[in-house]
């Protein structure tokens, strides 16, 4: 039977006392030194680089893992092969299979491990396969990442059969299946009856009990089959017990485990009785701690040994000593692998704080965090703060995650949750050596994942060792952890009136009375509106003028202050001296910006902070990026430094006013575009720096989660999102009104004698309302028949009704001071007119057009066409949608336009029939015969929805977080599409980069290429454009779920494939007859926060050009062929180079600065813009080596541009326009083309406008 311990851990006194010392040690002394796993082997290699070797992320050497016996005589050599996720298990099972060769009389064991990462190299895969045809034992073990399960899959499938044992513990479903152990396994895995298959199927739809599950059916499962009789019990129970073993981990079970498997199924021991141990279990779940004796499943156990410590510091044994709880992975503390986290305790309680570290052996960490974290009786948490070292999510891990079931046992334990990140893909070098930061899977699993559980601050706090495959803490990482996590800690512990908070805001651009900008925010109203509350809750808030109007006239002297002007008031002049001893990094800077002070921020002696003090608080003028008016820094690829005024702001918040936490005001600023990794940062990336030790809460547009994405994981920031002021439709100015009321006559007497006479009018209005640049409009006076009037005037109305039906953004907002109901009804129409099929929800239009007996997608196909009856009925049930919703908005309001008990008044009615507001309204309309029961669902949704759209969350939740509470995560994004973004007050977070595009995204993608490829076919003699300049920007894609990733791929003709958890990893072609058209060649240029959010997606399509480009295809039908076959001519260069299409800017380096240029007037000529385009954009990524970062690739660039005849871009959200954010004109391609291009023709220039249900592809600049 096996045996339930707690734990073989007991320490000797030289270890204890090593342990108490590691606090002071350099990051490599925290490696084990008592075992060595293996002798390096001759050719040991050197670690290279991130940008040398073979370009992947790692280049580690599988030969490290490989251990050949000495042959003997008459003793066979049983060959075992393995893949894992991480490299904890290398060195327990070397040191496992050593201890076998020395002692075991019947057997040799040779093995090599491989880590799955490791299997995109060519030459190590091959090298597995190569493995594979001796062995006599395969096992895997996490094998997560699609792409790499079906190599792995792959390969074992062909040498299965002849395999002796086929070992896969929890991984994707297809590598379970090659499970086979004698007579027992997982081939039918999902399909099966049995309870065993049962609980795996459970897995495969996500039960967040799976891991819970398993571990009981691993503690009970062998006990019942030990008494069964047939051999396919017996295997089973062998399977079981196995995961037994490995789930225990330590040498000695992985010793048995061996023995176990070789002696009951390798051939050549047949006969040969070997003699091995019933596992040692270890608890599931439980707190553990390097120093103590066992590890302890109760937390009063644990405290009795805590406090009775005689190691501790006086700090340790106050009573108000902040407490940190960890997190850790079981297989970490079992296997030995675990000086990472034992730093991490270290260095916890070396700074006087108390530490509870808890573990689990499953995916599941929700349950011990309730069970250890939180006080039973009172309900209260044990801890101030929460760390999870495993950089996993709370609930499913690497595999399926359960966010629901995370974020509802984080909000019970109600404090700061940080997620701190080990090293998996790369070593400590190679990460360190990487513009990029973490590998792109990395950043998916361990960084996107847990932020929508609500984690913050993704601190790269251990290394990886590439020889023994071992954790190491790196020791400033960790430091910067710990002191964070503390941080964090103390603001549940402080009182309000001693807290500190520095308010920063921004001035961008500057030198033109910009001080206090912030999108979509009235800044200091909403500064005004936050002091108040703090003022009311108990935080020092000491000369609080009496409103926002002298608020800012005492922080701007001159209300039109210029930002370098002496109208700011001074709040502190720091000396040079002073700036160098508490700015560690001022050195960093000289290379930039000379020696300190400098002439920004400065009066020549004295480095300046703007800003004022009311008691407690500080509000502050964050200093500028201070490269604008510069055109030589404007046209570096790669951007500079901060100068040294941005650096002292930070010092003197941090070590002169002593903020508690600071308080980033809007977005947005430039602490998190400063140049660094782009995730997982190391102590020279200047985010870091800058923001040093302070909690950051950062209030962030709710439409805008990429950028609050990048402040999230670059300045470690608690982004809280603020409401977006209320959209109302465009409506018509002077003469489109006057069009509009020409139409109206039209429609009334198009069959009189005025008919022709009304047309004409129509004709010379739309002509002097520019409207002749959309639709094409014949001369005045021309004789038309009918139905060509009839055409016109249906094409003038579909264009007055586009523009009328516009939304756009009235006012700016005010922190805690939501929309009122009436207001909110543009919005909810927009919300109601897109289908909702996911909740089998139907559009509002939809559900009018029905009754009528019409498809509402013919109603708008036909609109756009022009066709006069059906732009008609589109007004009709535009206006239709309005009016019901205004019915029922009215319904729920007061005489104040407050909602008042929504759900009250929602239940009453939705109650009564003829009494629903909406059913009123519609009766005295076409569409009275409305389906009752679909409308009531769709304003049910809308009274949800009007809800949350008038909630008030955002002085709650910024509240919540400076008491150290946690608070609430929630997407970010366009709120008609989405409307779980509501309400604000959320935690944003982006979304899972390996989840897109959906295939809704996709469906709608499609929509829009058709429309982009007709249009442009028509105005091009009936040719297809062969192709395509566009550009992808972080915010649309999160919006959207991916509709212009989908774009791209459609006009190459692939379509994405999901895996299993959703996620989409791998493309396939479609053919050309289902396809019906040419592949279109792309350029894609990614802005820079796409690619630092959705960096694996950059490698799906690099990979899928890729792969277009190598089809056997006739070039006339295959665009991308024909230009890489061309442009791998020209330049020497392979295809698969030649079709490198997807460009950005360097790593950690940010837009393409045009729009500065031209806001400061800092060039003369625009061939001097197109040369700063190519030098900040031209940085290529390579799928066939993903580790290089961003490589310059100017020629292929420049080639690839000059075939473009038409360039694109997506607008996707109702709050911004073309000419609201320079973003777009910044990344707009259009002249560069035409200068490259050999004709110099001017290319078709495009917009998608996709803010409404009926998509529009629209010239841009028309716009």
């Amino acid at each position: 039977m096996a045996s339930l311990v707690y734990s073989p851990f007991t320490l000797s006194t030289s270890k204890a006392e090593h342990l108490s010392s590691l606090t002071n040690s350099t990051k490599h002394s925290f490696l084990r030194k008592k075992h060595r796993s293996t002798k390096p082997a001759k050719s040991f290699f050197k670690v290279k680089s991130a940008v040398s070797g073979n370009g992947l992320f790692t280049q580690t050497n599988p030969e490290v893992r490989r251990i050949v016996p000495i042959k003997r005589d008459n003793v066979p050599t049983v060959k075992i092969v393995y893949v894992v996720l991480e490299a904890q298990y290398q060195s327990s099972l070397s040191e496992a299979v050593q201890s076998l060769n020395k002692t075991s009389r019947f057997a040799s064991y040779e093995v090599v491990g491989y880590l799955v990462e490791e299997l995109r190299d060519k030459n190590t895969y091959n090298n597995f396969c190569e493995d594979l045809k001796d062995a006599n034992i395969f096992i895997g073990s996490l094998i997560f990442v699609e792409e790499l399960a079906i190599k792995v899959k792959d390969a074992v499938e062909k040498e299965r059969d002849r395999m002796d044992a086929v070992l896969v513990f929890p991984s994707m479903p297809e590598v379970m299946r090659l499970n086979k152990l004698g007579s027992f396994s997982m081939s039918q895995l999902g399909q099966s009856k049995s309870p065993f298959f049962q609980l795996f199927k459970r897995k495969k739809q996500g039960s967040a009990g799976f891991a819970d599950s398993m571990l009981k059916l691993v503690r009970t499962l062998p006990k019942v089959l030990k008494y069964l009789p047939s051999d396919k019990a017996q295997d089973a129970r062998l399977y079981i017990l196995s995961l037994q073993f490995w789930l225990g981990g330590s040498p000695d079970n992985l010793q048995n485990f061996v023995k176990m498997i070789s002696g009951s199924y390798v051939p050549a021991l047949k006969g040969v009785k070997i003699e091995y141990s019933d596992p040692v279990l270890f608890l599931d779940t439980g707190i553990w701690h390097p120093l103590a004796p066992t590890m302890y499943d109760d937390v009063k156990e644990y405290w009795n040994w805590y406090d009775t410590r005689r190691d501790t510091n006086d700090s340790l044994k106050r009573k108000d000593a902040t407490v940190v709880g960890l997190v850790l992975q079981r297989s970490h503390i079992v296997t030995g692998d675990d000086s990472h986290y034992v730093a991490v305790i270290m260095e916890l309680e070396a700074r006087g704080a108390k530490v509870v570290p808890i573990f689990a052996g499953g995916l599941d960490f929700s349950g011990p965090v309730e069970k250890y974290f939180v006080d039973p009786v009172s309900k209260q948490p044990i801890v101030n703060s929460a760390v999870s070292l495993t950089g996993f999510a709370l609930v499913g891990g690497p595999a399926r995650q359960d966010h629901p079931r995370a974020i509802e046992a984080l909000k019970k334990l109600d404090v700061p949750y940080l997620v701190a990140v080990p090293l998996v893909f790369q070593t400590t070098e190679e990460w360190l050596n990487s513009t990029l930061g973490l590998h792109p899977i990395q950043v998916a699993l361990q960084v996107a994942l847990p932020e929508l559980d609500g984690a913050m601050e993704p601190i790269v706090f251990a290394g990886r060792d590439p020889r023994t495959g071992k954790s190491h803490a790196l020791h400033k990482r960790v430091e910067q952890l710990c002191i964070r996590a503390i941080r964090w800690g103390e603001l549940k512990r402080k009182t309000k009136a001693e807290k500190k908070l520095a308010i920063t805001v921004f001035s961008f651009p500057p030198d033109k009375g910009n001080v206090g900008t912030a999108a979509y925010l009235n800044v200091f109203a909403s500064i005004f509106s936050v002091l108040r509350d703090l003022k009311r809750d108990g935080y020092n808030v000491e000369g609080l003028p009496e409103n926002a109007e002298t608020l800012i006239e005492e922080i701007i002297h001159d209300k039109e202050a210029q930002f370098s002007s002496p109208n700011l008031n001074v709040a502190y002049k720091m000396g040079v001296r002073e700036y160098q001893d508490l700015t560690p990094y001022a050195n960093a800077l000289e290379e930039n910006w000379g020696k300190p002070p400098g002439n920004l921020n400065s009066d020549g002696e004295n480095l300046l902070v703007y800003g004022k003090a009311y008691g407690n608080v500080f509000i502050g003028v964050q200093p500028t990026f201070g490269y604008e008016g510069d055109p030589m820094r404007l046209l570096f690829s790669k951007s500079a430094s901060p100068h040294h005024g941005f650096a002292a702001y930070y010092s003197y918040v941090e070590k002169i006013f002593k903020a508690d936490a600071v308080l980033h005001f809007g977005t947005h600023g430039s602490l998190e575009f400063m140049p660094g990794k782009q995730v997982g940062m190391s102590d020279a990336c200047f985010p870091d720096s800058l923001i040093g030790n302070i909690p950051n809460v950062y209030y962030y547009a709710a439409n805008n989660p990429s950028e609050a994405t990048i402040a999230k994981r670059r300045s470690y920031a608690n982004t809280i999102s603020y409401l977006t002021p209320p959209a109302e439709n465009a409506g018509l100015y002077k003469g489109l009104k006057q069009l509009s009321e020409l139409i109206s006559s039209y429609q009334s007497l198009k069959d009189t004698g005025r008919g022709p006479q009304i047309v004409s009018s129509i004709i010379s209005t739309a002509k002097q309302c520019n409207l002749d640049k959309d639709v094409d409009l014949p001369d005045e006076g021309l004789e038309l028949s009918p139905k060509d009037r009839d055409s016109v005037v249906g094409k003038v109305y579909s264009k007055i009704m586009e523009i009328e039906s516009r939304l756009l953004p009235c006012g700016l907002h005010v922190i805690g001071e939501p929309p009122s109901a009436m207001e909110a009804v543009a919005t909810l129409v927009n919300i109601a007119a897109l289908d909702r099929p996911e909740d089998e929800i139907s559009a509002l239009p939809s559900i009018l057009a029905e009754c009528v007996g019409r498809e509402i997608e013919d109603v708008y196909r036909g609109s756009d066409k022009g066709i006069l009856s059906d732009v008609e009925l589109l007004k009709e049930i535009t206006d239709a949608s309005r009016g019901a919703v205004s019915a029922f908005v009215e319904k729920t309001t007061n005489s104040k336009g407050q909602v008042v008990d929504v759900s009250d008044k929602l239940t009453s009615l939705l109650g009564f029939g003829i009494n629903e507001p909406w059913v009123e309204y519609l009766s005295n309309t076409k569409f009275y015969r409305a389906n009752r029961d679909k409308l009531r669902t769709v304003f049910g949704f809308l009274g949800e929805c009007l809800k949350l759209v008038v909630m008030d969350n955002e002085l709650g939740s910024l509240m919540q977080a400076l008491e150290g509470k946690y608070v609430e995560p929630g997407p970010g994004g366009d709120p008609i599409r989405n409307p779980k973004v509501l309400p604000t007050g959320k935690n944003i977070h982006a979304l899972d980069p390996q989840a897109i595009p959906t295939t809704a995204a996709m469906a709608s993608a499609k929509i829009v290429v058709e429309r982009l490829v007709e249009r442009q076919k028509l105005e091009n003699e009936g040719k297809y454009p062969e192709t395509i300049a566009l550009v992808l920007w972080g915010t649309d894609n999160i919006k959207t779920y991916g509709e212009s990733l989908g774009q791209v791929l459609w006009m190459i003709g692939v379509r994405p494939i999901a895996d299993t958890f959703g996620r989409v990893n791998r493309v396939e072609p479609v053919s050309l007859e289902e396809l019906g058209r040419p592949r279109i060649d792309v350029v894609v240029n990614c802005s820079g926060v796409f690619r630092d959010l959705f960096i694996n997606q950059m490698n799906l399509l690099d990979r899928a050009i890729k792969m277009v480009a190598e089809l056997d295809e006739p070039v006339e039908q295959n665009f991308v062929r024909k230009h890489a076959l061309e442009q791998a001519e020209a330049l020497g260069i392979d295809i698969r180079e030649a079709a490198t299409r997807v460009f950005s800017n360097a790593s950690g380096s940010y837009s393409a600065n045009i729009s500065l240029a031209v806001e400061n007037s800092s060039w003369n000529d625009e061939k001097q813009l197109q040369d700063m385009y190519l030098s900040r954009k031209s940085f290529a990524f390579d799928s066939d080596a993903p580790g290089a970062g961003m490589a310059e690739k100017k020629q292929v660039f420049e080639m690839a541009l000059s075939t473009a005849e038409v360039t694109f871009q997506n607008l996707d959200s109702s709050e911004i326009s073309l000419t609201d954010v320079s973003h777009y004109f910044d990344s707009d391609p259009t002249n560069l083309v035409q200068s490259l291009r050999k004709d110099k023709k001017k290319p078709s220039s495009y917009i998608a406008d996709t803010t409404t249900a009926n998509a529009q592809v629209r010239h841009y600049l028309r716009q």
